[in-house]
């Protein structure tokens, strides 16, 4: 490669390395924003999860009775809820959400059920669409900030769909956010209400129900009617489940993201470092060159 395109491709990989380094200290503002978006939405949906969790071990069997708490005859339809990103150029990020759907819905193809989608971001409705899976419902344009009004649109839309028969499970896919290097991607299952991961009491979440003196969990007394706060509670803790998968979607987008950039600099520099090497060896070759030229031409004189 001659001397002149060498110094080209420098350039030219600087200036990516450059972009790199800009976007991976933009993923990691946002990050920090992220990070305290989720931790400032934990206590409430904590306690919504518990609420729930308590009005309907209180409800008991009128819990069937409502109609957004029916459970289904039979499962012949399923709803599955992507939340992806608005933009790439955040490794697996996208790909393993989508990958992770796509698995879920061949398994309920094999068991003889209908799929319909939902997708959260213009990845996954993009890839939805190449792959002739067109989402019943697509929502984009917020993945950076979502805010709870999105979250609310999306539980509207999967809550009446329940409701009037259209899907008799719902179930959400999205990347949960443990480190800015680390994301796992989470399955859950928001309706029907009696299959839920909100009727799961987690480790962390036990210490925290009230408890009497004894150590037993306190006597509650509802009014009105456990079924009818149970009633007004569903649709706050779907729109609550949901917000927060978008939360930290958001947060292990921008982790990924800065991870993503990170390397891509590293690789960068690798390149550069590369190319500086071929530069001075075809710059000494060069220069040798030009010796053996000028002592031959000064031989010649003699």
């Amino acid at each position: 490669m001659a001397l002149k395109d060498v110094k080209s491709r420098i350039s030219s990989v600087k200036n990516i390395q450059k972009i790199t380094r800009a976007m991976e200290m933009v993923a990691a503002a946002r990050l920090r924003r992220a990070e305290q978006r989720i931790e400032a939405l934990r206590p409430y949906a904590g306690a919504i999860r518990r609420m729930t969790r308590q009005a309907a071990e209180a409800a008991g069997s009128e819990i069937s009775g409502l109609p957004v708490l029916q459970e289904h005859d039979s499962e012949n339809k399923v709803a599955l809820l992507l939340v992806t990103g608005d933009r790439g150029l955040a490794g697996a990020f996208n790909s393993q959400i989508i990958r992770a759907g796509l698995r879920a819905a061949a398994e309920h193809d094999n068991e003889g059920r209908e799929v319909v989608f939902y997708a959260a971001g213009r990845r996954g409705v993009s890839t939805l669409t190449f792959r002739k899976r067109e989402p019943a419902g697509a929502y984009t344009g917020f993945t950076d900030r979502p805010a709870y009004a999105n979250a609310r649109e999306i539980a509207d839309d999967l809550t009446a769909a329940y409701v009037d028969g259209d899907v008799d499970r719902v179930e959400i896919f999205y990347n949960g956010y443990v480190s800015p290097l680390t994301q796992e991607v989470r399955r859950e299952t928001l309706l029907p209400l009696q299959e839920a991961t909100i009727l799961e009491v987690r480790e962390d979440e036990e210490d925290e129900d009230e408890r009497d003196g004894s150590g037993h969990h306190a006597l509650v007394e509802y009014e009105p009617d456990p079924e009818v706060i149970l009633q007004r509670l569903v649709p706050d803790y779907v729109e609550i489940s949901i917000y927060r998968a978008l939360l930290e979607s958001t947060a292990s987008e921008h982790g990924a993201r800065m991870t993503a950039m990170r390397n891509a600099s590293e690789n960068a520099g690798e390149v550069i470092d590369d190319l500086t090497l071929e530069m001075n060896r075809a710059r000494q070759a060069e220069i040798t060159q030009e010796i053996m030229e000028v002592v031959a031409g000064a031989e010649a004189l003699v």
